[in-house]
């Protein structure tokens, strides 16, 4: 059932925390689900929150630590002692432990493994430690359920009993042989239907999607879309069970990059939020402002070299916004459908094809947009000359915007960058300089200054 955080709600919260009602507090707070705990958490003040954190039992809390934004729950760790944060990391699962001591200084973090004390639970979060986190690796979690091809139907539901109590979801039963390997998934229709002695060799389904745990994020996100799969059996490189990816997972991995490659997208070198300190969102903001000014006096430096021509023909300068912004949108454009069709695998044919189809969609939408402009300028100046010479000029950046915006992101992805770069203000810039070059150019040429 929902349940609506109001302000009265928080200020109660508030009310019991000042007067240390822990009791009433308890009762107010336990029937609520953790991300309404997470909720009522972003919203006190730091004392306030770790007061909630330390009061809760610890399978409520670890849950809702996990829904806070990062920089609150850093400040939240902050204020827990290592013994603290164990109990935490105790009932999480472990690659959401993993993920919390990561974000700890080194020596911190290894107090906090000393601290806790399921032994098997440290070790598999250790292990999970030692891969990059946007790998499979780094993704999947310990807990699963896997069962011995050589067992019995009667065996393998005691044993699955007994797995599945420390995992949260079974979402799949894995079936591996002698050695660990992976051999198979089984139904739970098969196990139901099928004779108690019957061995689960004899039942499983061969036929199974797994990744290795160097598998990028972006691969594995792509084949459990592609497969409609809620979670995927992860190998090492001998082919040997070690862990399981779930739909939340992936889910949560792709809304990240998402909002890196927006914050990318729009001119932010890090990733920052909108309560970071302004020296945080200085530095992520500036390098790109600074690569705006240096287009900008780029730009500068070219219309000055046509001095001249601005003294002969003063209308030519009160287009040259116009045909800026028409650069940086066409290329932008072109650049987005690119990035979204390399993050859905979908692109098809070699570069050079896709460059003449652009050219190709860039020579019709220039034709319509020239065509129109040279209607107004010539209605509006009455100079034939000139109106040609404006409206030739846009449709060649328009051609030449598209094709940037193109090939910039193909040829990125290619060399290993992330192309969402070519849809920020790198492909707005660069297209904005080289559309006020070669309108002055053309101008120029077909006026004949």
């Amino acid at each position: 059932m929902q349940f609506n955080i109001t302000k009265d709600f928080i200020e109660e919260i508030q009310s019991l925390i000042k007067v240390n009602d822990s009791k009433q507090l308890e009762y107010v707070l336990e029937e609520l689900h953790f991300a309404d705990i997470a909720e009522i958490i972003d919203e006190l003040h730091l004392e306030q929150a770790v007061y909630i954190v330390k009061l809760l039992d610890s399978v409520k809390t670890s849950e809702a630590l996990m829904e806070l934004d990062e920089d609150q729950r850093d400040r939240i760790l902050n204020a827990l002692s290592p013994k603290e944060i164990a109990e935490e990391l105790e009932e999480m699962d472990t690659d959401d432990a993993a993920d919390i001591l990561n974000e700890l200084p080194d020596a911190i973090a290894q107090e906090v493994i000393n601290e806790i004390t399921d032994e098997q639970h440290a070790e598999d979060i250790v292990d999970l430690l030692r891969f990059d986190e946007n790998s499979a690796g780094g993704l999947m979690a310990k807990e699963l359920v896997r069962v011995n091809e050589n067992w019995t139907v009667i065996g393998c539901v005691s044993e699955m009993r007994a797995q599945a109590e420390n995992v949260t979801r079974v979402h799949s039963i894995y079936v591996v042989d002698n050695n660990n390997k992976l051999k198979g998934r089984l139904s739970l229709k098969d196990l139901l239907t099928s004779k108690e002695s019957t061995p689960i060799k004899d039942v499983y389904i061969p036929k199974v999607d797994f990744v290795t745990v160097n598998t990028p994020g972006e691969e594995v996100s792509r084949i459990m879309r592609k497969y409609d799969l809620e979670a995927i059996p992860v190998v090492d490189e001998l082919e040997r069970l070690v862990g399981r990816i779930t739909i939340d997972d992936i889910v949560d991995f792709i809304t990240e990059e998402a909002e890196k490659d927006y914050q990318l997208a729009s001119g932010i070198s890090q990733d920052v939020e909108a309560n970071d300190s302004i020296l945080e969102l200085t530095k992520a903001r500036l390098p790109w402002l600074v690569l705006g000014l240096l287009g900008g006096i780029g730009a500068a430096a070219i219309m000055g070299g046509f001095e001249v021509v601005f003294e002969k023909h003063a209308v030519l300068f009160f287009f040259t916004p116009l045909i800026a912004a028409m650069a940086g949108n066409v290329g932008v454009q072109s650049s987005a459908i690119i990035v979204q069709g390399i993050a859905n695998d979908d692109l098809r044919g070699s570069v050079g094809n896709r460059l003449i189809k652009e050219v190709l969609l860039a020579m019709l939408n220039g034709i319509i947009l020239a065509l129109l402009l040279f209607a107004y300028t010539f209605a509006t100046k009455g100079d034939l000359l000139t109106s040609i010479a404006i409206s030739i000029s846009l449709l060649a950046v328009i051609i030449v915007a598209g094709l940037v915006g193109t090939f910039v992101p193909l040829a990125l992805h290619k060399r290993g960058i992330d192309p969402a770069l070519a849809t920020g203000p790198f492909i707005t810039t660069s297209n904005d300089i080289f559309g006020i070059l070669i309108y002055f150019m053309i101008a120029k040429a077909i006026i004949g200054i």
